[in-house]
């Protein structure tokens, strides 16, 4: 149900996205720091609905749909942000489009799967890949200015989030593989006779 508490965590995830365009581009230390908490608190809902969810029995298939696509859309938009605004580190445009790449893959395939009644689950190495992704880009939006805010002047976050960012796509390329070749397993079947 639409109402259950892990589809609002989902769905605050969607509606968080406005506010942290806004925050962005007010290009402000302070809005910075703002959009880097929204950021980190969106990232917690994305753990915390799924963990209630289980906990609390209120597994749904709309859960299951708009879960996937929360978290592409928060993603998307700020890896969109982070160019847009050149909040990148050198060369960090690269893996920001090996994120944006893959999760483009990931829901093609996940789409075609489903539309043949194969589910495609995730693998604990792609929670891994999220945390890393999370934190990356987290860290990139607080950037130096706004951890300067928190009072860590000298804090390299941009660096930090550099890092984060390439070890992101490094999981998310080896993720992506592996989902493309559980995918293929079932493209390159025979289809069934009429």
């Amino acid at each position: 149900m639409l109402t259950d508490l892990p589809n609002v965590l989902t769905l605050s995830r969607i509606a968080a996205i406005p506010l942290l365009v806004l925050l962005v581009a007010l290009r402000d230390p302070t809005a910075d720091l703002l959009a880097a908490a929204l950021f980190t608190l969106a990232g917690i809902t994305d753990w915390l609905d799924g963990r209630l969810a289980r906990t609390r029995r209120q597994l749904s298939n709309l859960g299951r749909m708009l879960d996937p696509i929360a978290d592409k859309l928060l993603v998307g938009a700020t890896l969109m942000l982070l160019v847009g605004f050149h909040l990148l580190p050198a060369f960090g445009i690269y893996p920001a489009i090996v994120i944006m790449l893959r999760e483009i893959l990931v829901s093609g395939l996940r789409e075609y799967l489903a539309g043949i009644s194969i589910g495609l689950p995730v693998t604990r190495l792609a929670k891994w890949k999220t945390a890393a992704q999370m934190g990356a880009l987290g860290v990139l939006l607080l950037g130096d200015q706004g951890a300067a805010i928190l009072g860590i002047g000298g804090f390299p976050a941009t660096d930090i989030g550099g890092v984060l960012i390439w070890l992101a796509a490094i999981l998310t390329l080896i993720t992506g593989w592996d989902y493309l070749n559980a995918g293929l397993r079932h493209l390159i079947q025979p289809d069934p006779a009429p």
